[in-house]
């Protein structure tokens, strides 16, 4: 068992027992390590203790930040970073496709992709010579889900496993500081997803909104749900944060890429922001 299964299974035990607040030892002896192990592996990893992390947990604590979060919104409008050369988060540039080019499914386009460890697991990533166009955790289909569900939206692209030019842009979406250089994203959809997954960009590590704020946000307040499935469609995993978005409730919502990993996100941006 790796770091990471080890850290998403003690997560998995913390959410079922969130309300017994358990200790230490009890999680350390879920996923067979002593507490003084446990605790090191989790704090390496997470940059925050377990009993820390319990707190992230909470449903309040999500409501608090999910009211913080509507001035952020407005004023990430309001100073224009809204514009795709100045979004909020990780110093990113998104690029849209234009209709014709997302007619022609990335025909006369070279498209290098691989697989990657990261923190949370393994992820497979493709990028074009415009920037990433595909980021995803591998599930129980492996590499072979990720390669179909590419070649469904880039079918006349040229497909070409090559982890070696794909390394270094995997390094810096999971860097811990901001990089040296933009990160290029190049996404094919309609125009309501682009506008939302702009929207999602805008959103500071470590914060939390609903899908009712990035309707309004986006100009459009009655289409909460809506939103909600093109942050389901969001082709982009962590540099395009959906993770940030869950119900008004507090409570945390579907992700896509699996309800731990998202919680694993959360407690990891929490650390560090």
């Amino acid at each position: 068992m790796n770091d990471y299964d080890r850290i998403s299974s003690a997560i998995a035990f913390m959410v079922t027992h969130m309300v017994e607040q358990p200790s230490l030892e009890a999680i350390a002896a879920h996923v067979g390590l002593s507490p003084y192990h446990f605790q090191r592996l989790f704090c390496r990893w997470a940059g925050v203790t377990p009993k820390r992390f319990l707190q992230v947990l909470t449903v309040e604590r999500a409501k608090t930040l999910l009211r913080e979060s509507i001035p952020l919104l407005e004023v990430a409008d309001t100073v224009g970073l809204s514009s795709g050369s100045r979004l909020y988060d990780h110093f990113v540039q998104l690029e849209a496709m234009t209709p014709g080019q997302f007619k022609a499914a990335g025909e006369g386009l070279a498209i290098d992709y691989g697989v990657h460890s990261t923190p949370f697991g393994e992820a497979f990533i493709a990028i074009t010579p415009r920037g990433i166009c595909r980021l995803a955790f591998l599930g129980e289909g492996g590499i072979d889900e990720q390669f179909a569900e590419l070649r469904r939206h880039w079918g006349q692209a040229a497909l070409q496993e090559n982890p070696g030019s794909t390394e270094t842009l995997i390094q810096q979406v999971f860097a811990d500081t901001k990089p040296d250089r933009p990160l290029s994203l190049c996404v094919a959809g309609t125009n309501f997803q682009v506008s939302v997954w702009r929207a999602l960009l805008r959103i500071p590590p470590g914060a939390l909104v609903s899908y009712n704020q990035i309707a309004q946000a986006i100009g459009h307040p009655k289409a909460a749900r809506a939103v909600g499935t093109a942050v389901g469609a969001n082709p982009i995993a962590v540099a395009i944060p959906c993770h940030r978005v869950i119900q008004q409730s507090g409570a945390l919502g579907g992700y896509r890429w699996g309800e731990i990993r998202k919680h694993a996100l959360h407690a990891w941006e929490a650390a560090r922001y």
